[in-house]
């Protein structure tokens, strides 16, 4: 019994111990802090601008702390800096569109209906590309931008859901292929994927004009970024530098563009082709060139639009807006009977399903998503990096962590995010009392603000909008 209570007594007495101790560190932590930071707000109230570090607040305020970092890395290398992921600008958007409710006008359709979300790529091609979904994975080079690893982790969970992902400039990896269900395939401005071999394997193949991040800027890929075996993959000599071309060989010769589809449909056995353009300012002349020569389908990145590394130049001030690029693209394929012949796919700053069904309505018929892909797929991966490194550093190639990123976990979080779009994007149709997304159109949108109202041209939220049995 002694035992017992002298056993009672020295627990008691290392709990209170503890306590004190614990309620001790704190008080005195709390102490640190207080005096510390009295010391900084003290600073702050009593130094003059010139000395005080707020100084650095009101001038990011004014300068931007983007513009700020970025003069340093400028100030720091002498040249040209590429942005990852492109431009961090608000452009005009998606976020003054707005859908109409279905509720007693128009009654919502039951929880339990099922709703069509299938598209097909390219109708017209002797063997079209149909996805399960409205969404894919743009293209995103291996070893130019992405290691094996990622780019077969996009595959899988694409595969896993339906849907299809595509090459990117880089080097044709057979892993990629393997683990796709449904690959596009991209001919691209360098040297590279170009075997007919490699192009017979494609469920459609894209011809890489230009993208929304760069436009058609041409550049060597620098040696130190890429492996000799990157290289042997591209056919690169140890030597030379990998290049991608301003423009494709022979572009400027009057049919080229035309014989280029045609021969790439003859290799391909017909599945569809078509071309990746930038948003310009002339976008109707690039597709009347572009449909002239017999594309399945137009590919089109807005500003918004990413890239492993690009000049914020070419991100900020270049091109147009996804909105301004879909509204265009849209009017002129209707206006020219084509809107059921040539599939228009939009790509540039879509994060959300409700971004993504509002361009749906606007005229799309499927859409290309790259960071937000890479983000999702990477999921809790990126604690791996973090915070001593960028979380594209686990999917990048050279990224200090891309070795441990792992491809099935990663393929599995990729595929869960698409579903979830999906079922999402089935949520909004049902709420428009609608049983396909190709029933979904700009009918079924308003705006808030007149300004874009005015582009799209649909009505304004506040204003009373005359209804027929017909909406």
């Amino acid at each position: 019994m002694a035992d017992n209570k002298d056993l009672t007594k020295k627990i008691l007495l290392g709990a209170t111990t503890g306590i004190a101790g614990y309620y001790g560190l704190s008080w005195l932590t709390r102490r640190i802090v207080k005096t510390i930071s009295n010391s900084i707000l003290y600073r702050l109230m009593v130094d003059s601008y010139d000395e005080n570090m707020w100084e650095f607040v009101s001038a990011s305020k004014k300068v931007g702390l983007q513009n700020i970092i970025e003069t340093n890395l400028r100030a720091q290398e002498g040249k040209v800096i590429q942005r990852p992921l492109g431009s961090p600008k608000k452009f005009p958007d998606f976020d003054d569109v707005m859908f109409n409710f279905a509720q007693l006008h128009r009654l919502p359709i039951d929880e339990g209906t099922d709703i069509n979300t299938e598209v097909v790529i390219g109708p017209l091609a002797k063997k079209p590309l149909k996805i399960s979904m409205p969404i894919m994975v743009s293209g995103m080079a291996y070893g130019l931008a992405l290691s094996a690893k990622a780019k077969i982790g996009l595959a899988k969970g694409c595969t896993m859901v339906g849907t299809a992902t595509n090459t990117g400039e880089g080097a044709f990896l057979p892993a990629e292929r393997k683990a796709a269900g449904k690959l596009i395939v991209q001919y691209n401005r360098g040297t590279w994927t170009k075997s007919e071999a490699d192009l017979r394997q494609a469920d459609a193949i894209e011809i890489h004009i230009g993208q929304g991040a760069g436009g058609g800027n041409g550049h060597a890929i620098p040696n130190k970024n890429i492996s000799w075996g990157v290289k042997r993959a591209l056919g690169v000599k140890l030597k030379d530098r990998a290049i991608i071309h301003a423009t494709l060989r022979g572009i400027g010769k009057t049919d080229h563009l035309e014989e280029l589809v045609s021969y790439l449909k003859e290799i391909s056995r017909g599945v569809p082709v078509g071309v990746k353009i930038a948003g310009s300012k002339y976008i109707e002349e690039d597709l009347k060139i572009a449909i002239n020569a017999g594309v399945d389908y137009i590919a089109i990145d807005g500003s918004q639009a990413g890239s492993k590394g690009t000049p914020p130049i070419l991100q900020d001030d270049f091109g147009l807006p996804t909105l301004f690029a879909l509204e265009r693209a849209n009017n002129y394929l209707v206006e020219n009977g084509l809107k059921d012949k040539v599939s228009l796919i939009m790509a540039g700053g879509f994060y959300n399903p409700g971004q993504m069904l509002k361009a749906l309505a606007l005229g799309a018929d499927a859409i290309y998503i790259g960071a937000i892909a890479l983000f999702a797929m990477s999921h809790t991966q990126v604690l791996k990096a973090m915070p001593w490194e960028p979380p594209p550093s686990v999917v990048f190639y050279k990224g200090a962590f891309q070795k441990d990123f792992k491809i099935n976990k990663g393929a599995q979080s990729l595929a869960k995010f698409l579903k979830a779009c999906n079922e999402e994007i089935k949520e909004g149709i049902r709420a428009l009392c609608k049983r396909s997304l190709k029933e979904v159109n700009k009918e079924d949108l308003f705006a808030l603000h007149p300004y874009t109202a005015e582009i799209l041209g649909i009505p304004l939220g506040y204003k009373k909008i005359p209804f027929t049995k017909d909406q």
